[in-house]
């Protein structure tokens, strides 16, 4: 790994010490799997993202939290699409992940910040089995009236899989402490990632929250992939008119605002948005 490089990003990030951690390691050849996950382990953020150059523009990557490989992670793709125009220039990347090509463009937005975009593989949705959902609310102390009818459970699917609870008060959002142990073995169980906590604020803004207790981290403060899937899901529903533009605000209850862009096409994957900021020291 003497070729290699380590940047630590904050992806999503609109000021210093908003976004969401990431570390991006870029070399000639990927590290085994043993030492991607002690690296992973060592950094400590929800992921770090490990690339090597294939031939022109094409990347591979692979993802790791401190516990366990991820299938896929939007954040680290946003803080490695930056990283990538930052040291290459801007144009399109494409990362060949597990779950198959993902696409992500890179360039100054419209303040002249460096952000990049990725484009999800095709999203999915799928009803939320009954005992996931009993379990999950009894892990978050919620009770089923808490729950916006409007926005029904469902599992999201956009290169890794959430499930969708969405809540009738800002208030209950605020408010979030949950059985960390019992809820990581209910998410291994269902094959989940996370679980994309939401309220509507209006019709194209949401807050969200994201507990990541499979992957060793209490909350993440922005979740590229779960904003993905949750563009498709309100696609599939019907719950959006496409082509339309979201913006999804979290980890404002962590101190670490985080602001994501969705862009949801009518048709095939859906795009998010955000800036990446070095992390410094």
């Amino acid at each position: 790994m003497n070729d290699s490089t380590l940047t630590r990003m904050a992806a999503f990030a609109e000021q210093p010490g908003g976004g969401n951690p990431a570390g991006v390691w870029i070399g000639g050849a990927l590290p085994t799997d043993n030492a991607m996950q002690r690296l992973a382990a060592e950094i400590g953020y929800s992921e770090t993202a490990f690339l090597q150059r294939l031939d022109g523009d094409r990347w591979l990557v692979r993802y790791f939290s401190p516990k366990m490989e991820v299938p896929f992670c939007g954040h680290a793709t946003i803080a490695s699409g930056v990283v990538l125009g930052e040291r290459f220039g801007a144009g399109r990347y494409r990362l060949q992940t597990p779950v198959g090509e993902v696409p992500v463009d890179v360039g100054p937005d419209a303040s002249g910040a460096m952000a990049a975009t990725l484009t999800s593989v095709a999203p999915s949705s799928r009803e939320a089995p009954t005992d996931l959902l009993r379990g999950a609310l009894r892990c978050l102390g919620w009770s089923q009236d808490l729950l916006d009818p409007n926005l029904p459970p469902r599992i999201a699917f956009a290169g890794s899989s959430h499930l969708v609870l969405a809540l009738r008060h800002r208030r209950d959002l605020a408010h979030l402490d949950y059985a960390f142990d019992d809820l990581a073995d209910l998410m291994r169980r269902h094959d989940l990632i996370t679980l994309q906590l939401v309220w509507r604020q209006d019709d194209t803004t949401f807050q969200v929250r994201n507990p990541f207790p499979v992957g060793g981290v209490v909350e993440d403060p922005a979740t590229g992939a779960a904003a993905a899937a949750f563009g498709g899901y309100l696609r599939e529903l019907g719950l959006v008119t496409p082509p339309t533009r979201l913006t999804l605000y979290q980890g404002e209850d962590m101190r670490r605002p985080s602001v994501l862009h969705v862009e949801i096409p009518r048709q095939g994957g859906i795009r998010v948005q955000g800036r990446g900021l070095p992390i410094e020291g």
